[in-house]
């Protein structure tokens, strides 16, 4: 009778294991698309300050190995493509392997060597990887200094329009073709890439079984701060409602998304600007504009057409404002230098008697007494990048990307 059991047991596993196999679940596929923060600006010198925050610290430990090697993240495989060497103004180049650090800005990058930044795209892919226990494959598409309302502009907010504030973009015959050249052109190769990858699945992620099938799962969008400073676009922007035309744009690109992807409930995340942190009492007046347009960028989670399938995630929460507060005393003698060499009536060179040498000792002295050896350490161990990167924060841009994904989880079938 043991025996008995022990053989239908057995029988039973076996059947089991290939009724699994021969019906093995859909490939999840996430896209993730947007301009240089989605790229990603932390170099990897800045990962260990992770481990300095209890928050933080079990990332740390799924990036790096006990030796200091980084880990290749289990069944999550990714496609990227960005400019060549990180450029916008060369050809494109994709990149793609097994998840792991890497996969964020290309710039400087040797060919067969591995990247050195990392963006949202790691932590992301280790949340959805942790909370699905399945093979997963992330297509990244992302190029720095790219807007909406021209690069990434989708069809259905037709051409760019001309108007009184944006007219000299007009002027020229020549101007008139470059723009419209440029007008949707990110948003048409960003399409044509991942209709390539999911073309072919298996020269990006090996194991893939074609009759498995795939599901676009989700698209997250973290873009952003072209738009937000562009006066001429956006003329009226510190105004409400002044960024209006972005939250159409943002609209229709959903739609277009879903629509040219044959995904007509695909999950979206917006990725909404945090840079600066949170505006605080007393500042909304001179961070107005940054406030209109966050307010802009999460309006279309909120149309009736798309609630419940589409959210905004503010990144503000991450922002680092240790580092923020170092860095703008990084600008304070930044400013002072410029002055000293410009020869300004308030400052010791206003004369012009001082020489390099000791003007540059004027900035070492004032430097030793703004930033103290403690705030050096912190800016060494944790920035890697300017304010509008997040100040290259590997820290702010892997917490950024487990928001993406913790959001997403809530929204996705």
């Amino acid at each position: 009778m043991r025996y008995l059991i022990i053989c239908c047991t057995f029988a039973f596993l076996l059947s089991s294991a290939n009724d699994a196999a021969a019906d093995p679940k859909p490939l999840k596929v996430y896209i993730m698309a947007g301009q240089s923060n989605m790229e990603g600006h932390a170099h990897v010198r800045v990962l260990d300050y992770l481990g300095d925050d209890p928050a933080t610290a079990g990332l740390l430990q799924r990036i790096k190995a006990e030796d200091g090697s980084y880990r290749l993240i289990k069944d999550t495989w990714i496609s990227y493509l960005t400019g060549e060497n990180g450029r916008i103004d060369r050809g494109n180049q994709e990149i793609h392997g097994q998840l792991t650090v890497g996969f964020g800005n290309q710039g400087g990058r040797q060919p067969g060597q591995p990247g050195e930044k990392i963006g949202p795209e790691l932590a992301f892919g280790i949340t959805m990887q942790e909370a699905l226990n399945q093979p997963i494959l992330i297509i990244k598409t992302a190029w720095g200094g790219q807007s909406l309302h021209t690069d990434f502009r989708s069809p259905s907010s037709g051409p760019y329009p001309m108007t009184e504030a944006n007219a000299k973009r007009f002027e020229t015959a020549e101007q008139r073709q470059e723009l419209k050249e440029k007008t949707g052109r990110r948003y048409r190769q960003m399409i044509a890439h991942v209709k390539q990858v999911l073309a072919d699945i298996k020269r990006v992620y090996p194991g893939y079984q074609p009759e498995q099938g795939y599901q676009l799962s989700g698209f997250i969008w973290f873009q952003g701060f072209n738009d937000m400073v562009d006066r001429g676009t956006y003329p009226n922007r510190e105004q409400p409602g002044g960024y209006a035309a972005y939250s159409d744009g943002l609209a229709n690109l959903i739609r277009d998304l879903r629509n040219d992807l044959d995904a007509p409930k695909m999950p979206f995340v917006i990725g909404v600007m945090g840079v600066g942190g949170a505006i605080q009492p007393g500042d909304e007046q001179r961070r107005a504009a940054n406030a209109e347009f966050r307010r802009a960028m999460a309006a279309p989670a909120s149309m009736p057409e798309f609630v419940g399938s589409v959210v905004a995630v503010p990144t503000d929460p991450y922002w680092d404002s240790k580092l923020a507060d170092i860095d703008a005393k990084r600008q304070q003698i930044r400013g002072k230098a410029n002055a000293l060499r410009k020869q300004h009536p308030q400052h010791e060179n206003a004369n012009g008697d001082l020489t390099a040498k000791q003007i540059q000792e004027l900035l070492n002295q004032f430097e030793a007494e703004l930033i103290s050896q403690e705030e050096r350490s912190l800016e060494q161990r944790a920035k890697s990048n300017a304010g509008y990167h997040y100040l290259g924060s590997a820290k702010t841009y892997s917490q950024i990307g487990a928001a993406f994904a913790e959001a997403l989880l809530k929204i996705q079938p």
